[in-house]
């Protein structure tokens, strides 16, 4: 029996601190996945790539050497070991795969939603079924970056699960 708060005593059980572990874990990850995928599909983010790169012989390349360049940061910071490297490196870049075609999708259904916008008559029709699609993006998009989570969270030890966050956080500060 937990005589905890019978003794005055406020710290919470130790389930509670591991879920809060388990969900900043989750939500770094996220937001670092989340990160990658954008920086990746938006041209390579500030690099001098216009959005259209993707459509180019070369943007498959700059995609990968853009995304090493950032895993590699992140394996300096989480003090990743050669293993885990060879483990999370395919994961993040199946998932980039993965997600890039939903950027493709996303601009299209955001160009209907601008054209819906900006005909004499407004078009509901046209801007419900633009909404949809992004819903149903974002919904696929959050399910393979969960997946993707989940995956890398096998690979990493609780500390460096903890080290992500404080990097996330520390970028998402400065940004």
């Amino acid at each position: 029996m937990n005589t905890s708060s019978e003794s005055g005593n406020t710290t919470p059980p130790r389930r509670s601190v591991f879920s809060r572990m388990t969900l900043i874990a989750f939500v770094a990850g996220a937001a670092l996945a989340g990160s990658i995928v954008a920086v990746a599909a938006t041209g390579l983010g500030g690099c001098g790539f216009h959005h259209g790169m993707m459509g180019g012989a070369h943007g498959a390349a700059d995609v990968s050497a853009h995304v090493d360049h950032l895993l590699k940061h992140l394996y300096i910071e989480i003090d990743a070991t050669d293993a885990q490297k060879a483990q999370i490196t395919p994961l993040v870049k199946q998932a980039v795969n993965d997600l890039l075609p939903m950027h493709t999708q996303l601009q299209s259904a955001h160009t209907q939603a601008i054209e819906a916008l900006t005909q004499n008559t407004v078009d509901r029709a046209a801007l419900e079924a633009a909404r949809v699609a992004h819903l149903q993006l974002a919904d696929q998009a959050s399910k393979r970056l969960t997946q993707l989570l989940a995956d890398v969270d096998e690979v990493l030890t609780p500390e460096q699960r903890t080290a992500l966050a404080a990097h996330l956080k520390r970028m998402h500060a400065n940004s």
